[in-house]
Formats: C-alpha cells, sequence, structure tokens
C-alpha cells in the first residue's frame, strides 16, 4: 500500500519492507526487507534502515544516518543529522559477526545529536538527550543528558527537551520542575520519574 506513504522517486523501499501510514522517506534513501517504519516518521536524506529494524511512531532520522540491524527505535525519536550506529564491537572486514550484532534499543521520545555515536549493545533511557559529537559507550538513564568522547552525564531534561536546575549528582528523592512547561520530576533510580 505505496499511497499510505510518501517515497522520493530516488529512494528504494524493497519488498518485505513494512512501512506505516503518513510516513515520508526522501531523496536516495534506502528501506531494507524485513525492515518496519511506524505511522508519521520522516526519513531526510540518504538514510539506511538495514533488515530487521524497528522503527516506532513519529521518528525523526535526518539525513546520512544509517540503522542498522540490531536497533530499535521507539515512538518519537530523533537522530540528528549523520549521527551513527554501530551492530558489531569489533568489526573487521575479513572476519564476519552477523551473528555477533549486539542490539541497541532507545527508547521512547530520546533525542540524538548530529554527529553522535552510539556503540552497540546499550539502551538510551526514555527522553534521554545525547549531545551532538557525543560517544555513547553504556546505558543512558532516562531524561538523562549526555555530552563528550566518552559521553558523561552532564545534567537532566525535561520531556519537552528543556534542560532542569536539578544537578546532574542530584540524591534520590529531589524533585524538580521544568521552568519552560511545568511538568514536574523525581529523581528516582537510575534517572527521573515524571510526575506530570
Amino acid at each position: 500500500m505505496p499511497d499510505t506513504y510518501f517515497a522520493h522517486e530516488t529512494a528504494v523501499i524493497d519488498d518485505g519492507a513494512r512501512i506505516g501510514a503518513g510516513t515520508k522517506i526522501w531523496h536516495f534513501s534506502h528501506v531494507m526487507p524485513g525492515a518496519v517504519l511506524g505511522e508519521r516518521c520522516n526519513l531526510g536524506q540518504n538514510v539506511v534502515v538495514s533488515p530487521g529494524c524497528v522503527i516506532g511512531n513519529g521518528v525523526k532520522i535526518q539525513n546520512n544516518v544509517s540503522v542498522y540491524t540490531g536497533v530499535t527505535l521507539e515512538d518519537d525519536v530523533f537522530c540528528g543529522p549523520s549521527m551513527v550506529f554501530t551492530n558489531v564491537i569489533n568489526p573487521r572486514a575479513h572476519v564476519e559477526r552477523k551473528h555477533e550484532y549486539r542490539p541497541t534499543l532507545v527508547k521512547r521520545g530520546s533525542s540524538i545529536g548530529a554527529n553522535a555515536t552510539i556503540i552497540c549493545g546499550v539502551t538510551l533511557g526514555e527522553y534521554c538527550f545525547v549531545g551532538a559529537g557525543a560517544v555513547v559507550s553504556r546505558d543512558i538513564a532516562p531524561f538523562a543528558l549526555v555530552t563528550g568522547n566518552p559521553a558523561r552525564h552532564r545534567g537532566w531534561v525535561c520531556a519537552c527537551g528543556v534542560r532542569l536546575a536539578l544537578a546532574a549528582a542530584a540524591p534520590q528523592g529531589e524533585e524538580d520542575s521544568c521552568r519552560a512547561c511545568g511538568d514536574r520530576y523525581l529523581r528516582q533510580g537510575a534517572g527521573l520519574v515524571r510526575q506530570g
């Protein structure tokens, strides 16, 4: 049902790919067999979605991003221009390691900045924010802000994307509110819990 989504004439959509209604796929992009894209996604120029990838609803993938086998993007994820996913921890051109792919999970509402690199085998928590150029090699807590190489925890962000005043090392039970939208957060477990 290609009439339920838009694909630019230069895009390649392989048989066996499933694409949700309202999704837009732009110039020179390639969606491979077995890839699943949700509704209302936007894939920029030169995006590749490999076999077996699952992409939720409302996901935005900017230009020059390859989503490799083993990567799952939940709803409302943002992937900035030229950011990178990997799926093998120790690649060699002369050694095939497809049986060693490590899964990467990017949870709902997360944002990954331009030119960031996500090393395979990690989970990015809900609504976390990965700064431009960061190199992520370990799990990120929900609502955490990380920057640098290697990526380090610098603070917290609201679901609306505004940085919270709460310190990165805030103790369990501390609370904060977003100055932009008013949502309230509680420091709990590895990250924050939104209170509404």
